[in-house]
């Protein structure tokens, strides 16, 4: 399954470890994020690192692996998309996942109600969701 990543699931993974962060390093998804994802990580270390267990070398270490999880999609890619996805957006912040989702024909995993319910032209999945429709997390 081939999913847009939206950053809160990122933030949620670098600061609890649990289901999303085995998620995000399985190798049954197709994870892609817009390329200034990993800089928003860099621009808020010191904040996640104050809400975590991580040690600053585990955050860096766990941030490298998500690295090689998850395609980066240049951002002029996205940007013939952003018109579009400007038009359904419910917060402005979330124009360019969708505008990537449109890009992709793929859904958007998110635990954003608003991105979710502010919208129905993308599939947004929760983690919850996530889990249920795949059963990822069974053996």
């Amino acid at each position: 399954m081939r999913l847009v990543v939206d950053a809160n699931i990122f933030f949620a993974a670098l600061i609890k470890e649990g289901s999303t962060a085995e998620i995000l390093i399985s190798d049954k998804l197709q994870l892609f994020a817009p390329e200034f994802l990993f800089s928003e990580f860099t621009k808020y270390e010191e904040l996640i690192l104050k809400k975590t267990h991580r040690s600053n070398e585990e955050f860096n270490e766990f941030l490298e692996l998500l690295k090689e999880q998850i395609t980066i999609v240049p951002k002029k890619e996205i940007t013939p998309f952003i018109d579009k996805a400007e038009k359904i957006s419910p917060d402005p912040k979330d124009t360019v996942y969708l505008a990537l989702a449109f890009a992709l024909k793929s859904n958007v995993w998110s635990n954003d109600k608003k991105l979710k319910e502010g919208q129905n032209k993308i599939i947004v999945l929760s983690t919850e969701e996530l889990i249920e429709k795949t059963n990822l997390l069974k053996t």
